[in-house]
């Protein structure tokens, strides 16, 4: 029986461990004591009587570690299902004009709107740790600290694709850290944040450089390697490709979480493995926006391979209409295997980069991502009683290739139940879902922006060039053209 200290009791369920051996119960027993997991082990005669615990029957249920999503965006949830039908252009387009705006204080209450949609759909999906870069996170420290889930929040740093002062943006990652940073019972933390590297010069790759050594304990979160243009603009800035400009300004390390990585060759991965930096592989975002049949998938076998921790990421979910962690394990075999061939992952792996590997990736694999004594207790209680998962044969492949957010009973982050049978206990959903349709209301009467039952109506191509910031993508452009031409100078020089 378990001490009667204990918070929580889950017996009689299905225990996935993702452990170093991928223990898995079939009538398993995990204890909570305070915010900590005490005990995992097979059912004990007395579990169930433990008094004054709170005490899960988890008959018909798998008991598994909280998701980690890894990479993410989560300001403009309200507009989900506003991008599904653009084609890429339209997407750039309009994502452009948007980004230059989202920033103004009359975006406030649609950002906090966004933040709650982002979380109550999260946290009701199994998703207990989110790693998001936006343009004013403060709200999502506060909506995600107090409902109760984990998040690493940092705001997107640019000097090529928007207007903003560079020494206003860095004044506002300052702010930021200073109020959130290890708030929340140590929950929130905050992360730095540069954009990207064909959207920074190198002189704000450097300044973030120096940022990082005045915050030690944060991370570095940035997309790399994501675009054609990529190491075409690293050129531009001095450095023979991008993670080698990375490693000259000092970033490339253990503190670094590189983003989709989906033009890594084989000397990217192999100094990506040396320095113990991370990847977040978000397969759904271009496997629905891929700009072309012949494009590189993120090589993620040979990273996994070479020793890089791979987690997954949602990316920006309302770009492709999904919430689900769960569907980005299945997308991410299916994409591969189309690329390649069948069987690049087995299903324990892919379970493992949805929980465990994407912790390691946030430098938390020692508090979250498995089920052991001594680590935090973020779990989820799926639901497998059903004729879908009849009969439970192969679980780590009914959990990548079956299990849905729909499936998610009951979720508990740092001991605290935060969902229980299907019953938000941190959050009021029927308010959230209030302001998500106020803010697109608003949304519309602010922009040229038409979203209705049927579809959506992007504005026109001149009343988005109105919007549009001028001097960053002005000379990101000319650093684009101008470096191209230099190197299709060097070809035909060779």
């Amino acid at each position: 029986m378990p001490d009667a200290t204990a918070d929580v009791v889950v017996h009689d369920a299905l225990v996935l461990t993702v452990d170093a051996d991928n223990r898995l119960f079939e009538r398993g027993t995990v204890v909570v004591a305070d915010d900590r997991i005490t005990e995992v082990r097979p059912t004990r005669e007395g579990d169930a009587d433990v008094a004054g615990a709170h005490v899960i029957d988890g008959e018909g249920s798998l008991v598994m570690p909280g998701l980690v999503n890894a990479h993410t965006h989560l300001e403009m949830t309200p507009l989900i299902g506003a991008f599904s039908d653009l084609d890429f252009r339209e997407l750039l387009a309009n994502m452009t004009a948007l980004f230059a705006r989202l920033g103004d204080e009359e975006f406030a209450f649609f950002r906090k709107a966004g933040y709650e949609l982002a979380a109550l759909n999260f946290l009701t999906g199994g998703v207990t740790t989110v790693n998001s870069m936006d343009v004013r996170p403060a709200a999502g420290a506060e909506v995600f600290g107090e409902a109760g889930l984990r998040g690493f929040f940092g705001p997107a740093m640019t000097d090529l694709y928007w207007d903003v002062d560079v020494d206003e943006q860095f004044a506002r990652f300052r702010r930021f850290a200073d109020e959130y940073h290890d708030t929340y019972e140590g929950r929130i933390r905050a992360t730095i944040c540069p954009h990207d590297d064909w959207s920074c010069s190198r002189d704000l790759w450097e300044r973030t450089a120096a940022l990082a050594d005045e915050y030690p304990d944060l991370l570095v979160h940035t997309h790399l390697l994501e675009l054609e243009a990529s190491n075409t603009l690293a050129r531009s800035n001095g450095a023979e490709d991008s993670v080698g400009l990375l490693d000259e300004v000092g970033l490339l390390d253990e503190r670094l979480v590189a983003a989709h990585f989906r033009l890594a060759d084989e000397d990217d991965v192999r100094r990506t493995a040396a320095a113990d930096a991370s990847v977040a592989h978000c397969p759904s975002i271009f496997a629905y926006w891929n700009p072309g049949p012949d494009v590189q998938w993120t090589p993620v076998p040979e990273l996994r391979d070479a020793g890089v921790d791979v987690g997954l990421g949602i990316d920006d979910h309302y770009w492709h209409d999904s919430y689900d962690l769960f569907g980005e394990a299945r997308q991410a075999r299916l994409a591969a295997n189309l690329k390649r061939t069948a069987g690049q992952y087995d299903s324990m792996e892919l379970v493992r980069m949805l929980t465990i590997e994407g912790a390691r990736a946030l430098g938390m694999a020692d508090e979250i991502g498995s089920l052991e004594p001594g680590k935090r207790a973020d779990l989820v209680l799926l639901d497998v009683d059903q004729p879908k998962f009849t009969p439970l044969a192969n679980l780590p492949a009914h959990v990548v290739n079956n299990a849905t957010p729909a499936d998610v009973s009951t979720v508990l982050v740092d001991g605290n139940v935060v969902m229980k049978d299907g019953s938000v206990e941190t959050m009021d959903p029927e308010a959230v879902e209030e302001h998500a349709e106020t803010a697109i209301e608003w949304f519309q009467t602010r922009t040229d922006w038409d979203v209705t039952l049927g579809g959506s109506e992007p504005p026109s191509t001149m009343d988005n060039l109105r919007e549009m910031p001028t001097r960053g993508p002005a000379r990101l452009l000319g650093r684009l053209a101008l470096q191209s031409g230099r190197d299709a100078y060097e070809k035909l020089r060779r």
